[in-house]
């Protein structure tokens, strides 16, 4: 009988700020970073506290193996547990077929392309069903959904909603990568489940990089100002790229863009993030458990890595 497991793919979060000069090496993969780059993100860190990216995933993946009553294990492409780490642990398991997850759900070759490249690095003959996007998952959409319909209970059901996801390079658009639609398809989505009409929600690209390059937008900021001119005074933002805390979440929306809004007049909040969501955690199973007892060679449907 085949032993398999669970792979949660996340990008990794240092621990300290002292750490993140090494941990911007590692996104960069070696490449020059400016000073004044390293000592902004290290400002980011220390304005929330730490990141706790690493310790959500860690509980998603303890979750989940409850859940499926399978082994589930957590690799990091920036940090520890970095992924190759992680396989050498489940080769050392016994494990001989995974089924691989990025934690993000919408497919970008910056972002799961680089997951899978790191993966297919470690493999080292070990069978992975690599999962590609999720990002229209009902369930999924479900648990977002949830989260905001809570939030519109309490900040108020007429306020806008700006929905968001981490913006890219601009070139990795231009050149058909998927993830500008499925990010857009997400939103459009968890508008439907959760009754909001078109006039209602906005779709914003948050986060762009500090180097150089133009990066996808629109930005929350422009969105914001849009808002302000026709009125708003709050705004719910509502991100659909991310599953769970982080800087991104913790620092740009809770720090960054609430001081934004205050300047131009306008309160912004946001739902809860999904984190230990039960229905997130039944999205997950449901994906893996497809792929578990699915009877199919797993490298003809996903390839051989």
């Amino acid at each position: 009988m085949i032993n398999k497991a669970v792979l949660l793919l996340a990008h990794g979060t240092p621990e300290s700020a002292e750490e993140i000069p090494e941990y911007l090496r590692n996104v960069t993969a070696g490449r020059a970073i400016p000073d004044s780059v390293i000592e902004e993100v290290k400002h980011r860190y220390i304005q929330i506290g730490r990141s706790p990216l690493t310790e959500i995933t860690l509980r998603q993946a303890e979750l989940l193996s409850r859940r499926l009553h399978t082994r589930a294990y957590v690799g990091m492409r920036n940090w520890r547990p970095f992924i190759a780490e992680t396989v050498a642990d489940m080769r050392a398991d016994g494990i001989e077929r995974c089924v691989a997850l990025c934690m993000a759900p919408q497919n970008s070759r910056t972002s799961v392309g680089l997951y899978r490249k790191a993966l297919a690095e470690s493999a080292d003959g070990m069978q992975f069903d690599f999962i590609e996007s999720w990002h229209d998952h009902p369930l999924l959409v479900q648990a977002f959904a949830e989260r905001l319909e809570a939030a519109r209970e309490h900040f108020g059901r007429e306020v806008p909603v700006v929905f968001t996801a981490h913006s890219v390079p601009s070139r990795t658009i231009t050149d058909g990568d998927p993830y500008e639609k499925q990010a857009k398809e997400t939103a459009a989505l968890v508008a439907r489940q959760a009754g909001l009409p078109e006039s209602q929600w906005r779709f914003a690209f948050q986060s762009q990089g500090m180097s150089g390059g133009p990066w996808i937008g629109p930005t929350v900021e422009e969105t914001l100002n849009q808002l302000q001119d026709e009125s708003h005074k709050r705004v719910l933002i509502q991100p659909v790229g991310f599953v769970c805390d982080h800087v991104e979440v913790l620092y740009d929306i809770d720090i960054a863009f609430r001081k934004y809004g205050s300047q131009i007049g306008v309160e912004i909040a946001r739902p809860e993030s999904l984190n230990q969501s039960a229905t997130l955690i039944l999205a997950l199973a449901d994906l893996v458990q497809r792929r578990l007892t699915s009877e199919s060679d797993v490298n003809t449907r996903a390839g051989t890595l």
